[in-house]
């Protein structure tokens, strides 16, 4: 037997373990009011910038093995790869489209599920129809299926036929956006593996992708939704500076929430469409009452205070192109304090787009434009431009959505992304006049669902990410947190106060001890007794386990020989409960990553809550786990249990338990030698 493997087995040895319990009563422990904090003389931090955007377990970081022979529900979006004039060269088409072949070429059957209307393709006529085009795309056989509209489960024999299936059209079922349980129910009938690709839905709640979510065991982001996340947090990063955002459309007081997100990150605010008036109103210039957005005088007063408050500087046009309401036909340039009532705004007049042009390409101001000192200070300021924002259209209340302004407005922005400056371009409209003016997106950050971005800069949850399975999104150095990083570890899965963490750390010294916590509190209390104590073999990471146990337990150099989960909560371990700890996913890294020969040991305080977990595991562990019969074994209501503790050291809950003179149901598994 090698060295290693003796490691185990005297680690699993009841005998060989001390008896002595680690004391019950907590060290006092150092607050800290900051989400980040030194441990070692390194810089840990236990939560993103933006709680709204997780990190999230995507596809391409799932392990392809996974994917054989499950069945896949790809929930695809059908304005990517339905729409009239489908351009395979895009980025966002050739991602949506490698999704689906991705998943085909691991070996996985697939349901392809979207909505679709014969707005953006009169050939969508029904399903079949919809299936010959994705058949003709993707160069595979889909085949439509009937199985929603007839209220029939899709049943495991109905996959013999074909390796890629597609589902009528969500668009006719109102169950869809009510996210009705039972129809999310019906729609994952045999699904084990939910994959979202349609982001741009993630700012709703839909029974095809948050309510279809907890009925699989695994929920990740496709490559298409992988990389518009990706766009959408480079948004609020600011280390490229200045920032400017150039700000169009209108209904200011649903979005004020947004406009103060972008003025604390942003150095400069251009406002270019209808909100520009109520900007200019707070400002207090006079504007025609016909061009006052209703209720919104406060929150634009609001955001003029935030933005002078932070030092943001803002700008609005100086005249407009309007339209004579008498006579349509009649245009004339109005400066923007002296728009008549009779007259409305349809475009940037030319002075506007003068003082644009200088502000987005740091050019010189004509000698004609009436510079101000703001302007000439925000000229200063921007004179090495770095990232650009362009959110909303350049349009009025009367204009067309495509106006000479957006045309003029993209032509700039498109000589700027060749000076090294990050441009994202937000909102359809604006993509397909930034595609026109320069043949390609492929030079900006293309975000082409407005509403999804507006939820974002409100600091809202996305449901459509929240739903996704999370993944852990640091690289952890273990040589930092432990001083012996090859040695074998124990990991303890909601490790609560971390007291068998740190007494299992303080007996045996040849092991390496990681608690595997949610609460975030609870895991930097515990990282401060580590580090007052000087315990090198101990470690907590703030985490949710079910979903990053894989991801985080699989960088470890050395092997893993022992894994608990004790006393879970049993409200939050009912089978209908979407966040239930013990999920098909965690249990099957669990088995993968666990040592020949290694431990899962299992226990509650609440029977059925025992009985649950041992059957998920025998159920789910692939076939590698079994029981350890031990002479230590009792029988309680007819089940045997481990009438002891085998390791001497309790959990405070547990201690809690004992002291009450109740029961633990406690049981060991191990994994079978050779697999």
């Amino acid at each position: 037997m090698s060295p290693v493997l003796k490691t185990v087995q005297t680690t699993l040895s009841l005998n060989k373990l001390s008896s002595r319990n680690y004391p019950r009563k907590e060290k006092k422990l150092l607050q800290h009011g900051s989400c980040s904090f030194p441990i070692n003389n390194v810089q840990l931090s236990f939560r993103g910038e933006l709680e709204a955007l997780p990190h999230v377990q995507t596809l391409r970081e799932f392990p392809q093995e996974e994917l054989v022979a499950k069945v896949v529900m790809v929930r695809f979006d059908s304005t990517i790869l339905l729409g009239e004039k489908l351009d395979l060269s895009s980025r966002s088409a050739s991602k949506a489209l490698y999704t689906i072949k991705y998943l085909h070429e691991c070996g996985a059957k697939m349901i392809l599920v979207s909505e679709w209307s014969r707005k953006i393709n009169p050939k969508l006529l029904d399903a079949q129809a919809v299936a010959d085009i994705l058949s003709s795309v993707l160069q595979l056989k889909v085949i439509a299926l009937r199985c929603i509209s007839c209220k029939s489960p899709l049943r495991r024999e109905d996959l013999q036929k074909a390796d890629i299936f597609l589902l009528e059209n969500l668009s006719e079922y109102k169950e869809e956006v009510a996210n009705c349980s039972k129809f999310a129910e019906l729609l994952s009938s045999e699904v084990d593996i939910l994959v979202n690709d349609s982001f741009c839905q993630s700012h709703k709640v839909l029974a095809s992708t948050v309510g279809v979510a907890r009925f699989c065991y695994a929920s990740m982001a496709g490559f298409s939704f992988e990389e518009n996340l990706h766009q959408l947090k480079k948004i609020a990063k600011t280390k490229k500076k200045p920032y400017l955002a150039v700000i169009g459309g209108g209904n200011l007081k649903s979005k004020a929430a947004a406009l103060q997100f972008l003025a604390s990150r942003c150095d400069a605010l251009v406002f270019v469409g209808q909100m520009s008036f109520q900007i200019m109103r707070a400002l207090g210039h006079s504007i025609p009452t016909n061009l006052v957005e209703r209720d919104a005088h406060k929150a634009a007063l609001d955001i003029v205070q935030f933005a002078h408050d932070k030092n943001v500087l803002m700008s609005y046009p100086k005249d407009f192109w309007c339209t004579n309401q008498h006579l349509p036909t009649e245009l004339e340039v109005f400066p923007a304090h002296g728009v008549s009532a009779s007259w409305l705004p349809v475009d940037l007049g030319p002075r506007s787009l003068e003082e644009i042009y200088s502000l987005v390409t740091n050019s010189k101001l004509n000698a004609n434009s009436g510079d101000s000192h703001g302007l000439t200070y925000l000229m200063h300021l921007l004179n090495i431009l770095q990232k650009i924002i362009w959110i909303g259209p350049v349009k009025f209340s009367s204009s067309k959505p495509c106006t000479v302004g957006t045309s003029k407005l993209a032509q700039m922005l498109c000589k700027q992304s060749q000076c090294e400056c990050e441009i994202t371009i937000v909102g359809s409209t604006a993509c397909e006049v930034i595609k026109n003016e320069s043949n390609s997106l492929s030079s900006f950050n293309v975000l082409e669902n407005a509403s999804v971005v507006w939820e974002f800069l409100k600091e809202q949850k996305l449901p459509g990410v929240m739903s996704l399975n999370r993944a852990y999104p640091f690289e952890i150095d273990w040589s930092v947190a432990y001083h012996d990083a090859s040695q074998p570890l124990v990991v303890d899965i909601g490790s609560g106060n971390g007291l068998f963490i740190m007494g299992m750390a303080q007996n045996r010294k040849d092991l390496n001890f990681l608690g595997l916590e949610i609460n975030g509190k609870l895991v930097r209390r515990c990282l401060d007794s580590v580090h007052q104590s000087g315990i090198r073999n101990a470690y907590f990471i703030g985490s949710n386990a079910t979903t990053t146990f894989r991801s985080i337990v699989s960088s470890y150099p050395g092997e893993l020989v022992l894994v608990s989960v004790q006393c879970p909560n049993p409200d939050f371990n009912k089978p209908e409960n979407r966040w239930s700890m013990l999920q098909r996913s965690l249990i099957e890294a669990v088995a993968d990553l666990l040592a020949s020969k290694g431990k899962v040991f299992l226990q509650s305080d609440v029977e059925a809550v025992a009985m649950r977990m041992k059957e998920q595991f025998l159920q789910y562990g692939k076939g590698k786990l079994h029981l350890s019969h031990d002479q230590y074994n009792i029988r309680i209501n007819g089940n045997s249990w481990l009438e002891e503790n085998p390791f001497g050291i309790r959990s405070d809950w547990e201690q809690h338990v004992i002291d009450r003179g109740a029961p633990m149901y406690r049981l060991m598994l191990s994994k079978s030698t050779g697999s």
